[in-house]
């Protein structure tokens, strides 16, 4: 099959195509033949050598795959009323740009109706990491508030519209007047420029004074201490990457007086079962949210997995320049339809 690799840690230039062998599912997985692959941050993470591949997941990089199912486990397949032929995403630990892909059962989802294969790769990645953080760490009610840093990323755009369809108070902050723009027409009720505002003090005004519920932080750093300040009575820190350091400081004092909850997580390297669980509750709840148009896919650019342009060896690589660029808003797909 052809595939997409990481020669060596470094610039997006070190994204290359190549050959390997077609992967084989074992017991409880299924083969699906790729259509299309997600671009996310950990990806990049990964190729600057700052991601380490969890033990036993294939050393190319993609996180999430859309495509059709080309063997599998029939046990499992059938225990998730799955067949070969259907059309399905999936959330996996490695190997995503490629032309086949193993994923676990229990981590493949049908693509919902209405959506191509383009549209369904955008997906599990933020949504199994948005519902696990949001929802599940979180406990997101709806009526309350919550604050998303960097609403205009892939994670933000997807905690948008999830937070909204469950009848929640959003608050984004972006870095400029026109991602804000973009945050508010995805359905965000506020958006904060924190290139221009203090983030903590326009929370707190926007709340008249009473902080926000849940806070969705990818930066931590020296964000910690302000979003502890922001923070309403029985408020939630969900802390998901550390763009910003991984150093902070608090005020323990007011996270005693206002029973505060900070927390944390990481999905790559969960186990099956944990997010198999995810897995249906997305399809539950939020699988028809997307078959009704309430949720919707907000794909920024794709390009072909495999065709070089701009001195770059790879469409991949072109993708990863545009991720570090910040210049874009929502998810960036890999097509495979066009190698």
């Amino acid at each position: 099959m052809k595939c997409i690799e990481i020669r060596e840690y470094g610039v997006p230039a070190v994204l290359v195509p190549a050959e390997r062998p077609t992967p084989v599912a074992g017991v409880g997985e299924a083969l699906i033949r790729v259509s299309a692959s997600g671009v996310n941050r950990p990806d990049v993470l990964q190729r600057l050598g700052k991601y380490p591949v969890p033990p036993g997941a294939s050393d190319l990089p993609g996180l999430e795959v859309a495509g059709v199912i080309e063997s599998g486990d029939a046990a499992a397949l059938a225990a998730a009323s799955l067949r070969v032929g259907d059309r399905v995403c999936a959330l996996v630990a490695g190997g995503g740009y490629a032309e086949y892909c193993v994923a676990p059962v229990p981590q493949c989802l049908p693509v919902p109706q209405g959506l191509t294969d383009i549209e369904a790769a955008s997906l599990p990645e933020t949504f199994f990491t948005v519902w696990s953080n949001v929802f599940d760490r979180g406990r997101l009610q709806a009526g309350e508030t919550l604050l998303i840093q960097g609403g205009t990323s892939g994670i933000g755009v997807t905690a948008i519209q999830l937070a909204k369809a469950a009848s929640a108070r959003v608050i984004v902050t972006a870095g400029s007047d026109d991602k804000c723009a973009q945050a508010l027409k995805l359905g965000a009720d506020h958006a904060i420029n924190y290139r221009t505002q203090d983030f903590a003090v326009e929370a707190m005004a926007l709340t008249d004074g009473q902080g926000v519920d849940v806070i969705l932080d990818m930066v931590a750093g020296d964000y910690v201490a302000r979003e502890v300040d922001c923070l309403a009575e029985d408020g939630r820190l969900v802390i998901i990457a550390v763009q910003g350091g991984i150093k902070s400081q608090v005020n323990a004092g007011l996270m005693l007086r206002r029973r505060l909850t900070i927390t944390g997580s990481t999905l790559r390297p969960r186990p099956v079962a944990f997010k198999g669980a995810i897995a249906q509750a997305l399809q539950a709840t939020v699988w028809p949210w997307l078959a009704q148009g309430r949720v919707k896919p907000v794909i920024h650019s794709v390009f072909a997995a495999l065709q070089g342009e701009d001195g770059l060896p790879s469409g991949a690589a072109r993708a990863h320049a545009l991720m570090e660029s910040g210049q874009l808003v929502g998810k960036v797909v890999l097509d495979w339809s066009k190698t």
